[in-house]
């Protein structure tokens, strides 16, 4: 069998994602340098019962390359389902990724990352047998170091290869929105003055505090506990009114957690929205990544589909992560980005496309969305521990 698996992949699906628990985040990091001076490997694997994401790192100890070609070996039975910052393929379970072209010059001592994503059934150990351009990284098995020192380093997460519509590359700076707000006005231990603690609908055992221990910038930031069970809501809600900021609202938010998304439905931003009579437009995450939720009538983007969830992202755990999106007010159009990659999958343009935003356009009403609310809810099972900071609502982009 081969699959061929480019970086924005589309196709049918024909069996329904089966929800089930998060079992388990591992990491493995594999690291040699062959006789011939080859590469070096770092192989970082989220996973998860039935599927995985894996993170590599490329490190070139040979002369310098234009063009790279990484090739291993599954010896369980996992499966690539899509792949971002690189071309992969694999047959039976030999796997190839090959370079997205802008990230293909490798200086020695260069280093290139992509990721992917896949399934598994029984088995999901870590291959071995890296090798880069034929020539194999060897074996010694010496983790790499957490940051080798590339003489050419590509971004992190490089930018999409088609740009955001209306959003041209903008700076951190918020001074003019409706939000913006980096905590350190708070005093006390509980939210107050532009921040507000609820639960809407129903409130259990979760609690949202101000913590002087975690923070993005400064020495303050918000601490959400959520507690698993429909009946747990702990929000805490910023007092503006959004509802005339637009017409399209961009929000930007730093964020960090300590347990993967899991299968269940999760919610951990909120948006109560005027033109469902103010039920929510919900960020959080469902089969492990990331997903937009409409409460009125349950849409989700991308579609709970294989195909659809393969084009989101998971919310990496134990680190700060930017998440912006930006809010069309005036027509169908939704666009949501992790640090500055664009998630294709949660992206709706208002031409319905199969595994991402077709049930999503059924409803053909622009949001008005008209405050935030930033906290957890759990349609299911998931506790989780989350942080926010540095959180920004205007009607111009902003950047991370």
């Amino acid at each position: 069998m081969r699959v061929l698996l480019s970086r924005l992949p589309r196709r049918p699906w024909t069996a329904v994602l089966t929800a089930a628990a998060l079992l388990a985040s591992g990491f493995t990091a594999m690291s040699a340098s062959g006789a011939e001076s080859g590469c070096r490997v770092g192989y970082t694997v989220n996973k998860w019962s039935g599927g995985y994401t894996a993170q590599i790192k490329v490190t070139n100890l040979g002369p310098a390359l234009n063009g790279w070609r990484l090739t291993w070996t599954y010896t369980g039975d996992q499966r690539v389902t899509s792949a971002w910052n690189a071309t992969v393929t694999q047959t039976g379970g030999s796997v190839v990724a090959v370079d997205a072209g802008w990230n293909g010059a490798l200086a020695t001592g260069g280093t290139a990352e992509f990721g992917l994503q896949g399934t598994w059934r029984t088995a999901d150990p870590a291959p071995g047998d890296f090798a880069l351009n034929g020539v194999a990284c060897g074996g010694d098995g010496t983790p790499p170091p957490t940051t080798p020192p590339p003489t050419t380093p590509p971004p992190t997460t490089p930018p999409p290869t088609t740009p955001p519509p209306t959003t041209p590359p903008p700076g951190p700076a918020c001074d003019s929105a409706v939000i913006c707000s980096d905590f350190e006005d708070q005093t006390g231990p509980a939210p107050s003055g532009a921040w507000r603690f609820t639960a809407p609908d129903c409130q259990g055992t979760g609690t949202a505090a101000v913590d002087t221990a975690v923070a993005h910038s400064g020495s303050r930031s918000l601490r959400v506990d959520g507690r698993a069970g429909y009946c747990n809501h702990a929000f805490v809600a910023a007092t503006a009114d959004l509802s005339s900021v637009g017409p399209v609202m961009y929000v930007r938010m730093w964020v960090r957690h300590t347990t993967a998304l899991p299968a269940a439905h999760v919610t951990f931003a909120s948006l109560p929205d005027a033109s469902q009579g103010g039920r929510s437009l919900r960020v959080g995450g469902q089969n492990g990544a990331l997903q937009w939720n409409r409460e009125s009538d349950d849409a989700t983007l991308p579609a709970q589909s294989p195909a659809g969830v393969a084009l989101s992202r998971p919310l990496p755990t134990g680190s700060w992560q930017c998440l912006r999106f930006a809010i069309d007010t005036a027509a169908p159009g939704l666009d949501t980005w992790l640090g500055d990659e664009r998630i294709p999958g949660l992206h709706a343009d208002g031409v319905p496309t199969h595994d991402i935003d077709q049930q999503w356009l059924v409803r053909t009403t622009p949001p008005r969305p008209t405050a935030l609310r930033l906290g957890w809810e759990s349609y299911g099972t998931g506790d989780d521990t989350l942080w926010f900071d540095d959180v920004a609502v205007g009607s111009a982009p902003i950047g991370c």
